[in-house]
């Protein structure tokens, strides 16, 4: 496909509404973690209520659990994605703006349903908005899909991380900077207003059963199944193990400020986060999935050597520079590249269950290797660590050159998920 091509598909209707849905999709996070938790502090509430306040982010962990349901179901208006778009909307909207009526401070146990509650109803919104961007992309969209959704999945946790932080304490307060992010939710408003409904609605199982346990058998129906559930927790296994630890080694490794390290690994990190999944779409075009996660892989695990460097050297700002901007830029492009791979395994009858099970999966690096990486530097120092963070990423990029045909495969379908036609021709790459 040449790049004209991917530039129109840049252009069209289905990419724009992704690039809103995503915005949409990263707004509240922050809402019920960073921003609510500076909140927390500011009012005076003891750092024992405040650790309490991290398990309301727990629904984005299980959200698997009832994505059958709304594969299944369809609301009475705007049909199976769109409907439970414009509800999830609705009710976050509504119920950032009880939380902002609170007060933390002399109600938390209000303030902590309420984070629970906007914490479920955005897992949920997640849900749709990933299946709905699996159901209406079509194989050459699905580069600058993935791109635009992280783009504005950034930006959007952007406003209401950091921009919340400022709005509160130089303008509006806490409780009109909670309306006002709820005010922000039209965006999603506008997103599913002018969406259209993916085909295939028909196709939706007639049944709870079959919503639950059609999905695991059309997926593991497909030869090389285990093998690609498999690439899909390595491949990022280098990436998770190194970021774990970045922020605790800028700071007490090279000895970086909690200022520096802010505005250099999180403020110019995100810009280049930003720039690498719109630079990895913009190359998906020519290169297509399997090269592009093969390159992109690569890239990602050698970036870890770049903080193996900076260990060695110590404290260098010229080397933070390069090597955030280099790890960020490369995680961008391999999480654009990724998103696309999840979406390409998707069958579009059950996208929402399917991609919710296969995000979790993903997650299950980033979850549990923090206490393996402790035990790693603690026994090896960081230059060491950084180096194992390197052969730790190596399998899954390894796995790719056997899975080409898998992936081949996938990028060709018209449909998300295995093609029938195709499945001969994968089941021979593994």
């Amino acid at each position: 496909m040449a790049l004209a091509e991917y530039a129109a598909a840049f252009r069209s209707r289905n990419v724009l509404i992704v690039l809103l849905l995503g915005f949409s999709s990263g707004l509240p996070l922050a809402l019920t973690a960073g921003t609510l938790q500076a909140w927390l502090a500011v009012e005076g509430v003891d750092f024992v209520t405040i650790g309490w306040f991290a398990l309301a982010g727990q629904p984005y962990t299980y959200k698997f659990l009832w994505a059958p349901l709304m594969d299944r179901f369809q609301p009475p208006f705007l049909g199976r994605r769109r409907g439970w778009l414009a509800l999830t909307q609705i009710a976050l909207a509504a119920l950032i703006v009880w939380l902002g009526t609170l007060s933390p401070r002399e109600t938390p146990w209000l303030a902590a349903i309420a984070a629970l509650a906007i914490a479920f109803l955005s897992a949920s919104q997640d849900i749709v908005v990933d299946a709905y961007r699996t159901d209406v992309l079509q194989p050459h969209e699905r580069g600058a899909g993935a791109a635009v959704s992280v783009l504005g999945y950034r930006v959007a946790m952007l406003v209401s991380g950091a921009g919340a932080l400022v709005i509160a304490d130089q303008w509006l307060g806490w409780h009109a900077t909670y309306w006002l992010m709820a005010g922000l939710m039209v965006v999603g408003f506008a997103a599913t207003w002018l969406a259209i409904e993916p085909p295939g609605a028909a196709a939706a199982p007639r049944t709870l059963e079959q919503a639950v346990t059609e999905p695991l058998a059309e997926y593991f129906s497909r030869h090389g199944a285990w093998w690609m559930l498999a690439l899909i927790v390595l491949y990022k296994l280098g990436d998770a193990f190194a970021g774990n630890l970045t922020t605790a080694f800028l700071l007490r490794g090279p000895g970086f400020t909690a200022t520096e390290v802010g505005a250099i690994s999180k403020g110019f990190g995100l810009a280049a986060t930003i720039g690498g999944a719109l630079a990895g779409g913009a190359l998906m075009a020519k290169l297509r999935l399997y090269r592009a996660l093969l390159l992109f892989g690569a890239l990602q695990a050698l970036t870890n050597l770049g903080f193996m460097a900076l260990a060695a050297s110590g404290k260098d700002y010229l080397q933070l520079y390069l090597v955030i901007g280099a790890e960020n830029l490369c995680g961008g492009m391999g999480t654009a590249a990724y998103v696309a791979l999840l979406m390409a395994l998707c069958d579009r009858r059950f996208s929402a269950t399917q991609y919710a099970l296969l995000s979790a999966l993903s997650a299950v690096g980033r979850v549990y290797v923090g206490p393996l990486a402790g035990y790693l530097v603690e026994s090896l120092g960081w230059q060491f660590f950084f180096f194992c963070t390197f052969l730790i990423a190596l399998p899954g990029v390894c796995m790719l050159y056997f899975l080409r045909g898998t992936i081949d495969a996938l990028d060709q379908s018209p449909a998300a998920g295995i093609p029938t036609s195709s499945r001969s021709q994968a089941s021979r790459s593994v």
